[in-house]
Parts: structure tokens; C-alpha cells; sequence
């Protein structure tokens, strides 16, 4: 089947839905219609430069350049689990934590699925490559960003009971624990429900994206199985890795409980 190109008129249409709901916002006095906005503009501007670039990448193959593409997705990527935290570690913890959890997690479980299970050669395809380090960047990214919320501000907030459990003698492992495993659960439960609900009440991104293009539904079935399959050990290994490197830069080496290492709250 031949695909169905969109024109400009097609994406302005769309774009006027946005704009009616970014009105009916301000008639309702709800406040985020120009947020609303400013997030449509920033998407458009993005995805655009993205299509541009990508299509530059598709034509030469260059490892360097495949290269830098990635370290800004993960830059990007970084910034925006910093950015979402109530309250974030103070200094460069509060961005490399973060970083280091999507790294170790994300750009080694895409490897792996590059030369293990897709197989393809040279592994650094920018077809391959882009589109499954950016979902799973992506859906990573928002699992770390829920389990570290979670941690630093249950920590704050249950900060007395975790000092008296210090002064009967527990390991500060033993005092947090069941804070960082509330976290944990937090950080993996919107992929759980992603996979719970993938093909009954939604048609996950990917799937969607190969069938408009014209590949078989059945190839197009396997390709998410994949990814959800993907997203779900990165989630998972991330949020880990954030966890128990977070929980311990919370305590001293006296095992003393340092809320001096966390910002002020964000609203």
C-alpha cells in the first residue's frame, strides 16, 4: 500500500484543534492554555528539525554523527528527569543521576537489540538505531523521573521516622527500605499499564507508526512486542540504578540522614 503523505492544510487542521482547545482553556479561566500552546510550538519546531536531521543521517551513516545525535537525546533526556523533580539532589547530582540510570539502562539494553535480536549490520543504523533509543530514552526517562519524586519526597516527608529508626540501630538501608520500594513500584507502574492495556484499549506508538507505513499488522504486532519488552528492562533497570544510588547519596558515611543534599521543594 502506498503511503498516504500529509500535506501542510492536513497539519493545520490538526493544529486548529489545539488552538480551539487552548481557547476554550482561557474561557474556562483553567490557566494552561499557554502552556498549551507554547508545548504545541515547541513540539512542532522539534519534531520538524528532527525530520531534518534524521533525514541527513539516513543518507550518510556517519557513526560520529549518529553519535552526537544520541549524547543530546540523552543530555535532553537528563535535564528533563532533573526538571521534573520536586525535589532534585543539589549540585551535579541532581542531573547525572538521572543521566547515568538512562545511559546504563537505555543505550545497553538498544545495543543488545541491535545486535542480538534485530541483528542488523552495521549496528549503528540511524533507522534502527534513533527511533529504539528514543522510545526507549523516552519512556525511561518518565519511570526515573516518578521513582526519584517518589524518593526524595516521601524521604522529606518521613524524615522523622527514618531518624528515629537510625537512633534504635537500623542500617540506613533498613531505614529507607520501604521508601525505595514505593519508589520502585511508582517508577515501573505506567509501563505495567502500558503493557496491561497494549492492543485492547490502545495501539501502541510503534505498531501504529509501521501499519500507516504499510508493513504487515503481524511484523508490526512483534516490533512493539519488542519494545514493550524493551521499555519495560529499562524502565526497570533504570529506576533500580537511580534508587539505590539515590537512597545512598541521601546518607553520610555515618549512615546520618543529609536532607542538606536536597533542593528546596519546585512547584
Amino acid at each position: 500500500m502506498e503511503l498516504i503523505r500529509l500535506s501542510a492544510l492536513d497539519l493545520s487542521i490538526s493544529a486548529a484543534l489545539v488552538c480551539l482547545l487552548a481557547g476554550l482553556s482561557w474561557a474556562l479561566h483553567l490557566g494552561i492554555g499557554r502552556q498549551l500552546l507554547i508545548a504545541a510550538s515547541r513540539s512542532t519546531v522539534q519534531l520538524l528539525i528532527l525530520g531534518m536531521i534524521l533525514k541527513t543521517l539516513f543518507a550518510q551513516t556517519s557513526l560520529w554523527l549518529i553519535a552526537l545525535m544520541t549524547l543530546v537525546m540523552l543530555a535532553v533526556a537528563g535535564y528533563e528527569v532533573m526538571a521534573r523533580q520536586q525535589r532534585r539532589f543539589r549540585g551535579s547530582w541532581g542531573y547525572g543521576l538521572g543521566t547515568l540510570s538512562m545511559f546504563l539502562s537505555s543505550f545497553l539494553i538498544t545495543l543488545l537489540a541491535l545486535t542480538v535480536v534485530v541483528q542488523v549490520h552495521p549496528w549503528y543504523q540511524p533507522q534502527y538505531l534513533i527511533p529504539l533509543l528514543g522510545m526507549l530514552l523516552g519512556n525511561t526517562m518518565s519511570g526515573i523521573a516518578i521513582a526519584l519524586d517518589n524518593l526524595t519526597r516521601n524521604t522529606w516527608e518521613q524524615r522523622q521516622r527514618i531518624e528515629a529508626r537510625l537512633m534504635l540501630g537500623h542500617e540506613w538501608s533498613q531505614a529507607i527500605s520501604n521508601i525505595r520500594r514505593d519508589a520502585l513500584r511508582s517508577g515501573l507502574i505506567p509501563i505495567i499499564n502500558a503493557m496491561t492495556t497494549a492492543g485492547i484499549v490502545s495501539l501502541p506508538g510503534m505498531m501504529t507508526g509501521q501499519i500507516l507505513g504499510g508493513s504487515p499488522p503481524m511484523e508490526a504486532a512483534k516490533y512493539q512486542l519488542m519494545i514493550l519488552f524493551m521499555i519495560a528492562a529499562g524502565s526497570g533497570l533504570g529506576s533500580l540504578t537511580a534508587i539505590w544510588a539515590g537512597s545512598r547519596r541521601l546518607f553520610d558515611e555515618r549512615q546520618r540522614l543529609r536532607l542538606d543534599r536536597l533542593s528546596s521543594a519546585h512547584k
